[in-house]
């Protein structure tokens, strides 16, 4: 397959072809991202002052998860990665809830009744089992609910990974493959991740489709998935999508890619920015302008301080819950070991 991504607006906002979507929800995707930035900073601060336990910046991806995100329907299901916080917000995940696990309080892995989002994932690749499992459990109730799994390129050498799109190939379940391929997994380039030309070429040797779109495009974005998950929801079988984007930070923030990434590298990167790009071309249409800009910021940060406020104001569990959390009726041993902790007081 041509390994040309597929791209509807080009780093300088200039439109190629039809409008895939109307303007206004287009400014609501831009302001989703606007959002999902200030919430990336925050949390990268909030981690660097000792209040996170760890923390995945995705700055440069918000694009690729927006877009993504936006192309399902309210019944579909969104099983993603440790790095899509931005993607499972959109689907109705609080961000209160993203901070709170990122805290280490499990609490934080709880969605809302009705919001059709797993937690995220810390295994690499293990989620795209799930993924596969909960669209055959759908298709076997007869709905036509879909599961999109989102991923990045390091996932795609795990053997979880290959299970899983045999599996959704050969029993044709509702499954959208995405995998935004952010160049580096860790420290390793994705030259050396596979000898593929591309990640989507992989799709062939499962019977299946596989295509490359740019992933800082919102638009194009949502247009490939959109078709995958119309594709998959008819019954025709999964879908394998190689979003190209750039994770302009770190790792995670115990990591430095000044060790292993050339500075000149991430600045040309910067300068095919996901939210620049948006912005630019909704200003050429009179869709946006300075003030629309500030106040989404403004709203943003807002947002992004009751958030907080809300995951720190969670009273912390006490020791008790260590027992009392897998059982109805305690074992006696760990009535045991409950005994000895309130005695011992530690």
């Amino acid at each position: 397959m041509s390994a040309e991504p597929q791209q509807l607006l080009a780093p300088d906002g200039t439109l190629h072809g039809d409008l895939p979507l109307p303007l206004g929800e287009i400014s609501r995707l831009y302001r989703a991202m606007v959002v999902a930035r200030v919430f990336d900073g925050k949390c990268s601060a909030m981690q660097r002052q000792g209040r996170l336990a760890t923390y995945a910046p995705y700055e440069g991806q918000e694009a690729a998860q927006i877009g993504a995100a936006s192309a399902l329907e309210a019944s579909d299901w969104l099983v993603a990665s440790y790095r899509d916080a931005a993607a499972m917000a959109l689907r109705g995940y609080p961000w209160s809830n993203l901070i709170l696990g990122r805290t280490g309080d499990e609490r934080g892995g709880h969605a809302p009744e009705g919001v059709r989002v797993l937690p995220p994932s810390i295994t690499v690749g293990g989620h795209m089992i799930h993924a596969v499992g909960i669209a055959w459990a759908e298709r076997l109730k007869g709905t036509d609910a879909v599961a999109l799994t989102m991923f990045g390129d390091g996932a795609t050498s795990e053997g979880d990974f290959h299970e899983a799109m045999n599996f959704a190939a050969v029993f044709a379940t509702p499954t959208v493959f995405f995998c935004q391929n952010n160049g580096w997994a860790i420290s390793l380039p994705t030259s050396r991740q596979t000898a593929a030309e591309t990640i989507a070429d992989k799709a062939v040797g499962y019977g299946m489709t596989g295509l490359v779109v740019d992933g800082n495009d919102v638009l194009a974005v949502h247009e490939a998935v959109r078709r995958a998950v119309s594709t998959a929801r008819a019954g025709e079988g999964p879908t394998l999508i190689e979003a190209l984007t750039y994770r302009i930070g770190p790792h995670t923030t115990t990591d430095d890619p000044g060790r292993y990434r050339d500075p000149a590298e991430v600045e040309s990167w910067r300068e095919r920015d996901p939210l620049r790009r948006v912005r630019r071309f909704l200003e050429t249409q009179g869709a946006w302008d300075e003030d629309a800009q500030a106040a989404a910021e403004h709203d943003a940060g807002l947002e992004a301080e009751a958030a907080v406020a809300a995951a720190e104001m969670v009273a912390a569990l006490d020791g008790d819950e260590i027992f009392s959390a897998m059982y109805a009726v305690p074992t006696i041993h760990l009535e045991e070991q409950r005994a000895r902790l309130r005695r011992d007081g530690r």
